[in-house]
């Protein structure tokens, strides 16, 4: 449901008719702004904004002959509107309707994907604190390393996905500027006054100087944000499909009744929602890199940018916002197997605690290269299955010249790695 309704209203964001509609707001604006300055006749522009419409299809027909949607459409609207039409686009360029226009797009987008940001950050809290000290195996290389918490790994999500948000915002900043200034940005044809005018009405910035485009910097920023958000939503699904594994099994995909997991083998539980995600990032962290190029235009403007942007722009957000509607889904009802991470921290017999013994026994004189030859040596032998590791370490007489075999009851302790976790949980969520 989550998914279904995101989707909907973010694909409405880049509809033909909001795409129309926001060009005809950006013409108004700036006619009521020349009526401003009593340039435009005021009773102009009031018939202009009760007559003017379009009609996608009408503008479709014309462009079939003019070969250009601006002027398709502004004779669609003038179809509408009349003799007063001809205030309408008053010494502008058609980049000055569309920039402006997208900057609104751009920000309406933006301001959903945040939205989306907020749930998903809600429910990595939740999760986060429901598993606080639900103990599991850290692993580095993907080998066991040393315990933490599976809260604790829901904590780096959080603060990683609220420095997404960071960016977000950020982009949303730098994207709303809007340009009414003409041709090539000189303002020959126009007054500052109306980009002022209009870029206020419409809840944008005049941007301080452009060409006769917005510079593509701005862009890129906001598609370079997209797939850095993309990469951490990968990083988690990964994580997922990792810790889903049946050699592991210490989470999993909610599976509901009556999903299918494979056509061939009954038995089959896959992690598809976070290969999906997986996908997904893939496509868009790909149009970062057309954003970037987009950057480079020949001189004041060409129009090597345009195609790209088309297919780019809706794209990148629909994506987004599609896959951060599925990882919230995802984590939401992720389930959380505590006695497979019980088991799983348990298998390598207590070689979690090697970096503690291997600090004691420099505390107590010992160089730390001969210090570590003598914990390695007693660690191998776990590993060729010999014995647990404080077996092992109990029979060592060299070791046992350093440490006492009952201080080794209070090293093989597993709150010495927890201690720090609520100080951690404080730093992410109280700061």
């Amino acid at each position: 449901m989550i998914e279904r309704y995101s989707r909907k209203e973010m694909s409405q964001i880049w509809s033909q008719e909001n795409k129309f509609k926001t060009w005809l707001e950006v013409e108004i604006a700036a006619a009521e702004g020349w009526a401003q300055l009593g340039v435009v006749p005021q009773e102009a522009v009031e018939e202009i904004r009760a007559k003017a419409n379009f009609d996608i299809a009408r503008v479709e027909e014309i462009e079939r002959q003019t070969r250009h949607d601006v002027i398709a459409f502004l004779t669609n609207v003038a179809e509408y509107v009349g003799p007063a039409a001809r205030f309408l686009h008053w010494g502008m360029t058609s980049s000055d309707m569309l920039d402006t226009a997208m900057a609104v797009l751009f920000k309406q987008a933006l301001e959903l994907i945040l939205r989306d940001v907020d749930g998903l950050l809600e429910a990595i809290k939740r999760r986060a604190f429901e598993h606080k000290d639900t103990v599991m195996i850290g692993r580095s290389h993907g080998i066991h390393a040393e315990p933490i918490t599976f809260g604790l790994k829901l904590a780096i999500w959080y603060d990683e996905m609220r420095r997404n948000r960071r960016r977000l915002e950020a982009a949303k900043e730098t994207i709303s500027y809007g340009k009414i200034s003409g041709a090539v940005g000189t303002f020959a044809q126009i007054d500052p006054r109306v980009e002022a005018y209009a870029c206020e009405k419409l809840g944008l910035k005049p941007a301080p100087a452009s060409n006769q485009i917005i510079q593509r910097d701005r862009y890129a920023e906001v598609f370079c944000s997209l797939a850095i958000l993309a990469g951490t939503a990968e990083k988690i699904a990964t994580e997922v499909r990792h810790l889903q594994r049946t050699e592991v099994l210490e989470a999993e995909e909610y599976f509901r009744p009556g999903q299918k997991g494979s056509s061939a083998m009954p038995h089959k539980r896959n992690p598809i929602l976070s290969e999906n995600i997986c996908g997904l990032a893939r496509m868009i962290r790909s149009y970062a890199l057309p954003s970037l190029e987009n950057i480079c235009l020949w001189h004041e403007r060409d129009i090597s940018h345009s195609s790209v942007e088309r297919v780019i722009a809706p794209d990148a957000f629909i994506l987004t916002d599609f896959m951060l509607a599925r990882l919230t889904g995802l984590l939401d009802k992720l389930i959380v197997y505590p006695e497979n991470m019980q088991k799983n921290l348990n298998k390598l017999q207590g070689l979690i605690f090697s970096q503690q013994i291997l600090l004691l026994l420099t505390q107590r004189g010992v160089s730390r290269e001969d210090a570590y030859a003598m914990v390695q040596r007693r660690a191998m032998e776990v590993w060729e299955g010999k014995g647990s590791f404080k077996d092992l370490l109990e029979q060592d007489e060299d070791i046992l010249r350093y440490i006492k075999k009952e201080e080794l009851n209070d090293i093989f302790n597993i709150q010495h790695h927890l201690k720090h976790v609520n100080t951690i949980f404080d730093r992410v969520f109280n700061h």
